[in-house]
C-alpha cells in the first residue's frame, strides 16, 4: 500500500460514524450485514448510512453484494491488513521487537 491509498482510507475512517461502521463489519466477519441491519444497530437513517456506506466503498474497505432486494456489505480484511501493514512497516527504527506489545494486545482481543 502506498501513501496515497492509506491517506484514502484513513479519511474515510476519520468520520465516527464511518469507523463505527467499518469496527461493525469487521465483527460481523464472513456473514457480513445488510445495509438495514447496520441503520437499525447504530439507530442511524437509511439515507445517512447509504452515505457512509458509499464513502467506505469508493475507499475500497468494504465491498456490498445484492442477495435479491437486499444489498450486504462486508469488511475488506485484505484492505484492513494491507493498511496495518502500512503503518508497522517500519516500525520504531527497525526495532520490530517495539512493535510486539501492539501486535499482542490485537491477538488477545481476537481470543
Amino acid at each position: 500500500m502506498d501513501t496515497n491509498a492509506a491517506s484514502v482510507s484513513f479519511a474515510a475512517l476519520s468520520q465516527p460514524m464511518r469507523l463505527e461502521v467499518f469496527r461493525l463489519l469487521v465483527r460481523a466477519g464472513k456473514s457480513g450485514m445488510a445495509a438495514g441491519e447496520i441503520s437499525t444497530k447504530l439507530d442511524v437513517r437509511q439515507n445517512t448510512m447509504s452515505a457512509n456506506l458509499s464513502v467506505l466503498l469508493q475507499a475500497g474497505l468494504v465491498r456490498n453484494e445484492r442477495q435479491g432486494r437486499v444489498i450486504r456489505y462486508f469488511a475488506n480484511i485484505e484492505k484492513m491488513q494491507g493498511l496495518l501493514s502500512f503503518l508497522l512497516e517500519e516500525c520504531c527504527g527497525g526495532q520490530p521487537e517495539l512493535c510486539q506489545p501492539a501486535i499482542q494486545t490485537i491477538g488477545e482481543e481476537q481470543e
